[in-house]
């Protein structure tokens, strides 16, 4: 039931339509958080392409490309569990979230948010947070894939566990990317596309899959300085020496900065199209 009590009523405490408290923004956040994760709950191909797409793609490069491809002093899988890690991060946060914010523009369901007494931008903090849960899912399905394969954490558990929040952090910032696509796309299925055409070149021109040593001298003044790579090493780095460079400095410079442009943008955004 909707109530003056919160976003979703679940009790007695009344509360005033203008409040901005920061309890009450982080009410609204966590009970938008819930909403989504209930919806994903409810529609199981979103979990299903959440974990299944992650384990083709270990499966394929480690078992039909991984013999062609040398990398030289460590094996293939070691070299391609940090790009798998990143780009399925990558592709969760900024497909989803723009197709599922603009199929709630196109409904309508926005228009009731704006109905009640709640703070406009704890919607797309709630979002990118359940979106967040959703990613951490599949983390934990890749980490267990890639154990099966061979992939081992040699840099030990602390490093690890540090990697791991740079990656989170690196699909939070881009997840708000996605909002600002949702918000602009002109329907679902423009979102679609616009959510997923542009991240293929993206992440697949980095140190993802191959060295960038292997490419065109041009091509590789990009590749080597672009988010996906810087953070991909970074993870490298992390998991196989324990050690955290001038990548994981780069990878929390671009996520920082990501997130300060984009997420205000995303928050304006969605006030002008919520009015």
């Amino acid at each position: 039931m909707v109530s003056t009590t919160g976003v979703f009523a679940s009790g007695p405490v009344t509360r005033d339509a203008t409040s901005t408290s920061p309890r009450w923004w982080l009410s609204d956040a966590w009970q938008m958080a819930l909403r989504n994760l209930r919806r994903i709950q409810r529609t199981p191909e979103l979990v299903m392409y959440a974990v299944v797409q992650p384990l083709m793609f270990i499966l394929l490069f480690a078992y039909v490309f991984g013999g062609a491809i040398n990398v030289g002093g460590v094996g293939y899988r070691q070299f391609l569990m940090p790009g798998i890690f990143v780009m399925m991060v990558l592709f969760s946060s900024v497909a989803a979230t723009t197709v599922t914010l603009a199929e709630d523009m196109q409904r309508g369901i926005i228009d009731r948010f704006r109905s009640m007494p709640m703070t406009r931008s704890s919607v797309l903090v709630g979002r990118t947070l359940s979106e967040l849960i959703r990613t951490l899912v599949a983390v934990v399905v890749m980490i267990i894939m890639g154990l099966v394969i061979g992939f081992r954490f040699h840099g030990g558990f602390g490093a690890a566990i540090g990697g791991f929040a740079l990656l989170l952090l690196f699909g939070t910032a881009f997840a708000w990317i996605g909002a600002v696509l949702g918000l602009t796309a002109p329907s679902t299925e423009a979102a679609s596309s616009a959510g997923t055409v542009w991240l293929f070149p993206f992440a697949f021109i980095s140190s993802a899959f191959v060295p960038t040593g292997s490419m065109p001298g041009w091509l590789r003044v990009y590749a080597d300085h672009s988010p996906v790579t810087v953070t991909v090493n970074a993870l490298r780095d992390a998991f196989e020496r324990g050690q955290f460079g001038s990548a994981a400095w780069q990878s929390l410079i671009w996520s920082v900065c990501l997130l300060a442009v984009f997420a205000p943008l995303a928050t304006t955004l969605y006030a002008r199209r919520s009015r």
